[in-house]
């Protein structure tokens, strides 16, 4: 289970579609999980936050966000979602390839934008809030998808692409600058990515500061030490993290047994892992499951 995967359980909007790529769904911090760990993908990502504070982290930079905040996430950035301090946060991520924006055929809205936005030759600000200048517009573009998803009308994929067009279209008009190289940071964050898509991939087995270590291509002491200086954490706490994340999920989303689950999830010590569950979450396995399931 990816962490796609596992934001999955949440309650969807509109379904994806292989044809029409585009997605809504609603999460609460920590209602439904105390945070998304770091991670990235191809397709784009909105993060709107509805109610309270909480935290967005994208590519090592910590944001604290509030009611109303939008959130633009590119392709392939790093990012992760939190609570801040023991605030709760409600908000709704809304996911779309750029691939429903991009035409089969060569054109100005592909060379002129879309490419260079894609390729990091173009920037765009990560966070817009209530006062930032054309708030109004680009929240209005997303709410008015939000509100046609209601219903489905006929016709309202063409609805959704015109007002992504749209925002984009603001996007680049009044917010875009031009992004210096920054060919270092460039490499360090490739090299991040890596190593947490080794992780998302395989969690669930046994992993060693020598594989991680060959993953990359670095010796076993500077990858520690770059993981250290990039993430704020040792590599074993953020894999712990990682796996105890996991395991909250499967331990409400399915029936499988707490020695199950902890085996699945790469703990192959059953004691460890109810003992640092319990440091993690404030309580046991057993207590999580039936405090967290429905009645």
């Amino acid at each position: 289970m990816n962490i796609l995967e596992y934001e999955n359980y949440q309650e969807k909007i509109l379904h994806g579609d292989p044809l029409f790529p585009y997605i809504t769904y609603l999460c609460s911090i920590p209602l439904d999980f105390g945070y998304v760990p770091m991670h990235w993908h191809d397709e784009m990502e909105i993060i709107y936050i509805k109610k309270g504070n909480g935290t967005i982290t994208v590519d090592f930079t910590q944001h604290t966000v509030s009611a109303g905040d939008i959130a633009l996430i590119l392709p392939g950035q790093l990012h992760s979602i939190g609570q801040f301090e023991s605030e709760s946060m409600e908000y709704e991520n809304i996911i779309f390839h750029p691939n429903m924006l991009i035409s089969k055929k060569t054109d100005t809205c592909n060379t002129d934008y879309l490419v260079p936005l894609l390729s990091g030759n173009v920037s765009l600000p990560l966070l817009y809030t209530p006062d930032s200048p054309h708030y109004a517009e680009i929240s209005a573009c997303i709410d008015a998808n939000d509100e046609i998803c209601k219903t489905y009308p006929s016709g309202y994929q063409l609805f959704i692409k015109g007002q992504l067009f749209l925002l984009f279209y603001i996007l680049f008009h009044k917010c875009s600058t031009k992004e210096p190289s920054g060919k270092d940071r460039s490499k360090s964050l490739e090299k991040m990515k890596l190593i947490l898509k080794y992780v998302e991939n395989n969690y669930m087995e046994k992993i060693t500061i020598e594989d991680i270590a060959n993953e990359v291509g670095l010796s076993q002491s500077h990858f520690m030490k770059y993981f250290k200086n990039t993430m704020g954490t040792s590599f074993v706490d953020y894999l712990n993290e990682y796996r105890l994340t996991m395991a909250s999920r499967l331990l409400i989303s399915s029936d499988s047994s707490i020695l199950a689950i902890a085996s699945e999830v790469g703990f192959e010590n059953l004691s460890y892992f109810n003992r640092i569950f319990k440091k993690r979450f404030g309580q046991t396995p057993r207590e999580y499951r039936r405090r967290q399931s429905p009645a």
